[in-house]
């Protein structure tokens, strides 16, 4: 029983390191438009020496807070259910907040955050377009993770 109970946990260790998103799986499917920024290249932009105003230098400073960004965007009605399905047992599970939504023209915009302590500041930012029924609507999830603040970007 001992030796089960340590080769179960040495199995299910390496997935909590090296866990995935729950939208990876759009990752490399051929309908899908992926793009994914890591903290890396938020690093860089910050580095980058460039005459800014001041607003563009506080826009900046808020984005090296910025520890991935991850979109995926299809217009096949097929993939887009399960995006869909995905996103609402995502923000479920992670007990997303619903920030706002959106019903305008054939399109639904749902945005969620997940709240740190200070009412501005998120370490999520969770967000899905749904296309409307005409051929060709883009369907897309938006992911923003790090510790930003939101009313500071907004300025």
């Amino acid at each position: 029983m001992r030796k089960f109970i340590i080769t179960t946990v040495l199995v299910l260790l390496p997935s909590l390191f090296f866990a995935q998103s729950a939208f990876d799986k759009f990752n490399d499917l051929d309908d899908v438009t992926t793009v994914i920024i890591n903290k890396k290249s938020f690093d860089l932009l910050e580095q980058v020496k460039l005459k800014m105003d001041d607003k563009t230098e506080k826009y900046i400073s808020q984005v090296k807070n910025i520890d991935n960004f991850k979109m995926f965007s299809t217009s096949s009605t097929k993939i887009s259910e399960d995006m869909k399905q995905t996103f609402k047992a995502y923000a479920k599970k992670q007990n997303l907040e619903q920030l706002m939504s959106i019903k305008e023209d054939g399109n639904d915009i749902s945005i969620y955050v997940k709240s740190n302590d200070e009412s501005s500041k998120v370490s999520e930012l969770l967000m899905f377009i749904e296309g409307g029924d005409k051929k060709g609507d883009q369907t897309m999830i938006l992911s923003v993770t790090g510790n930003f603040d939101l009313a500071a970007l907004n300025q």
